[in-house]
């Protein structure tokens, strides 16, 4: 329903701009640019029958308009409540714990010895050759 009434909406919109385009204004408008002083649509129905066909046009497009704008924000807003995050219970995440049976970080497994390293010895500094 919502995507039916949003194509409506677009294709109300572009009757609207080609009506209002086609309609002389005080200056002559877009209208008297394309046929001079009568237009296309004036030499099909005439010059006071245009003015009052796409004068009724424009108005019911108009309200059309503006009232399929009015239902399709009404359908938007309603679709879903806004939510506050603190709403969320807070978990904290917890550690993953070693499977069973398997060894600790850091230690071995039973009947098996660590390997022992001698920690690395530090460089040795020459004493000072005495003059």
């Amino acid at each position: 329903m919502y995507t039916f009434l949003l194509v409506l909406l677009i294709l109300v919109s572009f009757v609207m701009i080609a009506v209002i385009l086609l309609q002389s204004g005080k200056g002559g408008g877009m209208a008297a640019n394309f046929g001079g002083a009568s237009s296309s649509s004036d030499s099909v129905i005439g010059t006071r029958q245009a003015g009052n066909l796409l004068t009724k046009i424009s108005w019911w497009g108009g309200g059309l308009f503006l009232f399929l704008s009015l239902v399709l924000q009404l359908m938007t807003s309603r679709q879903r409540a806004p939510k506050s995050v603190l709403d969320n219970a807070f978990t904290a995440p917890v550690p993953a714990s070693p499977a069973a049976g398997s060894p600790a970080p850091g230690t071995a497994p039973a009947g098996t010895a660590l390997p022992l390293t001698p920690a690395p010895a530090a460089p040795a500094i020459p004493a000072p050759a005495k003059k």
